[in-house]
């Protein structure tokens, strides 16, 4: 009797556990993130990321504005990849397919784009589309007085910290303050 009334309460904490995460998820990957200005933390301190790659692809709010692609259009970004037919001309082996998107604030991009910075990265298995991760950048637009994790054109820096966030690991690299030109 015990160990049955055991099995059913923990069955029903595990369903509703599910119910609450995915009625959160979706809120949650919709909300826009803030800019992070002067905000990379120091070494020896910890950051948490501040927004995920997505584990689906999010809804598009334009006719173009994320689309699965066999190439990556300049200007833009992907933010994952799959292995599939589709981009093999027909053939029976499988190529790489990327979920392209402009680059906005607050985006985990796999590549870096031009007119963006980033202030942080992160390993991710959406940008490899395998078992092996690839980095992943978490893209904003410079500006002056922000920390970044590289120094775009048209900017230059005016100090420089070790940063957990601009490594990914347990290891620093340099950030730097950037300033326009």
């Amino acid at each position: 009797m015990l160990r049955t009334t055991s099995r059913t309460l923990l069955a029903a904490a595990a369903t509703a556990a599910l119910a609450v995460t995915t009625a959160v998820t979706p809120a949650a990957a919709s909300a826009p993130a803030a800019p992070v200005v002067a905000a990379v933390p120091a070494a020896g301190t910890a950051s948490a990321p501040e927004k995920a790659p997505a584990a689906s692809p999010p809804v598009a709010e334009g006719a173009a504005s994320a689309f699965w692609s066999c190439s990556v259009p300049p200007g833009h970004t992907y933010t994952m990849v799959r292995n599939s037919y589709t981009c093999s001309g027909g053939g029976s082996f499988l190529t790489t397919e990327f979920y392209v998107q402009p680059p906005e604030e607050g985006m985990w991009a796999c590549t870096t784009v031009p007119g963006y910075t980033h202030t942080a990265v992160q390993n991710s298995h959406a940008c490899s589309g395998a078992s092996y991760t690839k980095t992943a950048f978490l893209l904003y637009k410079p500006v002056t007085g922000m920390w970044a994790c590289s120094v775009p054109s048209g900017f230059t820096y005016t100090a420089t910290q070790a940063s957990y966030a601009c490594s990914g690991a347990s290891y620093t690299k340099t950030a730097f303050l950037l300033r326009a030109l």
